[in-house]
């Protein structure tokens, strides 16, 4: 389909063809990964990771979330307050930066759908309606049987709550997470709150993509069904496929697909927007709009527009 010549860079005058694009469009299919949560400031190193997980970092030396995410703990108790940190800072506290809401004022009139390999839920937060969203790597909010018995997801903001809370965390007013002065964490968690399957007693898992357990639930196909059904009302329309901070982790489930509607469907634009690695396939090249910058800074320069 592709020969395998790309294009990086910028378009010229990219913003601005962008701006066009979202103002004559029929249609926006928005894909978004990981590139967009971090120009919203959900990173996973640096000052935010020694904040919460400094005490993991000194005890095991490693130096990113991501990293201790993996990290053979010895027990589930302590495995479940390193999670439960991750969980909460990541699913359940808003991002530092209003990339998010930014995105939904240039969308929000227009006829929309989000497809996105995150899984921290950012758009529901923002106010994008969730009838117009497909999660398809998962949800850090859910757990599911690690085996699993069977294909179900569980909701797991209580207990999460409870296991910060017992760590000495503070849950402040306004949503964040604050560590009190002086006190020393607590890097285990109460046995009692280890998620265990209520089908079969197994220790529960995250409900991420990560290999062939991954349990696809009712939700999940339901969203699935909309995001594939509104693709085949669009597909003879004018259709933005705008591509936000898609890297090179998963390309086939969302990058590649995008590309290759644009080349079969016959009026459809693709516009990549990612810091150092917006690019394009040569086949498609007219059709293309690329943009080398931070998200944010584009989608404010669009809104100022």
């Amino acid at each position: 389909m592709f020969s395998g010549k790309v294009v990086f860079g910028d378009t010229e005058k990219g913003i601005e063809k962008l701006r066009i694009a979202l103002k004559e469009t029929d249609a926006v299919v928005i894909g978004a990964g990981a590139g967009l949560s971090t120009s919203a400031g959900y990173t996973y190193s640096g000052e935010r990771f020694e904040r919460y997980f400094g005490d993991f970092r000194e005890k095991y030396h490693f130096d990113d979330m991501y990293s201790g995410g993996f990290y053979p703990y010895g027990s589930l108790e302590e495995q479940w307050a390193f999670w439960s940190r991750y969980i909460f800072i990541n699913r359940y506290m808003d991002p530092p930066k209003p990339v998010y809401g930014d995105l939904l004022s240039l969308v929000k009139d227009k006829d929309y759908f989000v497809i996105t390999t995150n899984v921290d839920h950012c758009f529901q937060r923002a106010g994008f309606d969730k009838r117009r969203l497909f999660y398809t790597q998962g949800d850090y909010g859910l757990w599911q049987c690690s085996k699993p018995c069977h294909k179900a997801t569980y909701d797991n903001k209580e207990t999460v709550r409870k296991m910060v809370e017992a760590q000495g965390l503070v849950i402040a007013d306004y949503g964040d997470l604050t560590i009190p002065e002086g006190v020393t964490l607590k890097m285990t968690v109460p046995t009692e709150l280890v998620p265990r399957c209520p089908r079969c007693g197994r220790p529960m898992s995250m409900n991420l993509r990560a290999d062939d357990t991954f349990v696809e639930d009712d939700g999940w196909r339901a969203h699935a069904m909309l995001y594939n059904n509104y693709l085949e009302q669009h597909r003879e329309g004018k259709t933005l496929f705008l591509d936000l901070g898609i890297g090179a982790n998963t390309p086939t489930i969302v990058k590649v697909p995008f590309m290759r509607m644009t080349l079969e469907w016959p009026d459809a634009t693709y516009a990549c927007v990612n810091y150092g690695e917006a690019f394009t396939p040569e086949e498609i090249l007219d059709k293309s709009i690329c943009i080398n910058d931070d998200i944010g800074h584009v989608l404010q320069r669009l809104i100022l527009q």
